[in-house]
């Protein structure tokens, strides 16, 4: 018999969202806490849970649905493609996997897309594991150094959490896979010093969510690209949270560092719009590093996760939504920099960290009042309030927050 909870198993003042959580404790692996709600329902950027509650979204599952809850033309290429032919093994190809594999290359490397390739997986941390096994291809024993950046996070499995760099996070791991150092991030005189012939790579986020929504300064990702080629590392470039028009551009390091080429750019979060796909997008030498059966996933590739990327890329280009993006994030950042109790407004376009004074913080306290007060938004750091909505977020939306961030903080300030 079902133990979830329905009307006739619980009294007519019962809150659905704590039944459930509870239900949730004795099945779900702990790894994330308690949920914060349970949603049933989302409609361009608004959700609703279980009890029937309407938010505003302003995280889009933390940077991934940029076209916002059920955008028609997802519904509509996912529905077509599983309806014609879902799940395939890479022993085959699908239409869909090659022309997404030809657009990143054009969207990642628009010089010189010819000399791209794609590797296709299911998620940013997987994209990253790619990014690592090239750097371990590149060069072999003799460059057993690899460098990433304090602060810096990379995702979750063993390898990629080896270039993160919270302690938190890896110590309960060790040993983790070795030869991986961490520089301060932004301190050209320490990349140079660490920097040999020994160095396989260069991980660097070019805005780093995870630490508040920091971007690298100016002229670190020219003089990452200048060190690494000079030493004959590879520059690796992780746009999982950054890229696909998150910061109003198609990648972060396009809008922050023009003229860098990367070797090799990894992408997920935005790219299917809610789909579960990431890729390791590599250009010259380092897209032929990996062979065949050196690296492999069941699942990345799909059509229907491939034709899901199609339809988000069409729809951002058709629709206008890199423009709107940094239309709405430049405004919006001014509006919310003017807020009394906000420090400072850090990041570009639709990914924004909103600083907030110690008169007003904690910012995990300030996000629940505003998730009572129906907007969704999370706290990376205990100063930083992140902002990452979908790209269709409306002005009207986008002002009501403001509103309300600004009674909060004023309340907040007054206790």
């Amino acid at each position: 018999m079902s133990k979830h909870p329905t009307a006739s198993t619980a009294g007519s003042n019962v809150s659905w969202n704590t039944a459930w959580r509870a239900l949730y404790a004795g099945a779900v692996m702990n790894t994330f806490g308690t949920p914060g709600r349970v949603l049933v329902r989302g409609e361009g950027t608004h959700v609703w849970d279980v009890d029937g509650n309407e938010l505003i979204d302003l995280l889009a599952g933390i940077a991934v649905n940029c076209l916002g809850h059920a955008h028609p033309a997802l519904v509509a290429a996912i529905t077509e493609q599983l309806n014609t032919l879902g799940h395939i093994s890479n022993l085959f190809t699908s239409p869909a996997q090659v022309t997404l594999a030809e657009v990143l290359a054009d969207l990642v490397f628009p010089v010189e897309p010819q000399f791209a390739r794609a590797f296709l997986a299911n998620s940013g941390t997987e994209a990253n594991e790619a990014a690592f096994k090239i750097a371990r291809r590149h060069g072999g024993p003799s460059r057993p150094r690899i460098l990433a950046l304090e602060e810096a996070f990379h995702g979750r499995t063993i390898g990629a959490l080896a270039l993160t760099h919270k302690a938190a996070y890896r110590e309960p791991f060790e040993p983790l896979p070795g030869g991986v150092e961490f520089l301060p991030a932004g301190d050209v005189d320490a990349l140079r010093s660490a920097l040999g012939t020994d160095v396989a790579a260069l991980f660097v986020e070019p805005i780093q969510g995870e630490a508040g929504v920091r971007p690298l300064p100016a002229g670190y990702l020219e003089a990452a690209r200048e060190l690494t080629s000079a030493a004959g590392a590879l520059l690796i470039i992780d746009e999982v949270q950054t890229g696909m028009g998150r910061t109003g551009a198609w990648m972060a390091h396009h809008l922050l560092a023009p003229d860098v080429v990367p070797d090799v750019v990894t992408l997920a979060k935005g790219l299917g719009g809610g789909m579960p796909i990431g890729a390791a997008v590599a250009t010259g030498a380092a897209a032929e590093l990996l062979g065949p059966g050196q690296h492999g996933t069941t699942f990345g590739g799909n059509p229907v996760a491939a034709k899901a990327a199609l339809a988000v890329i069409e729809t951002i280009e058709t629709d206008g939504l890199l423009e709107r993006v940094t239309a709405l994030g430049d405004r919006w950042a001014t509006e919310l920099a003017a807020v009394p109790g906000v420090t400072e407004v850090r990041g570009a376009g639709l990914l924004r960290g909103i600083g907030l004074a110690d008169s007003v913080g904690p910012a995990p306290e300030v996000a629940s009042e505003l998730d009572r007060r129906g907007f969704i938004v999370n706290a990376p750091r205990p100063d930083t309030l992140r902002l990452a909505p979908p790209f269709i977020l409306s002005d009207a939306d986008a002002d009501a927050f403001t509103r309300e961030l600004a009674d909060v903080l004023a309340g907040r300030a007054a206790a």
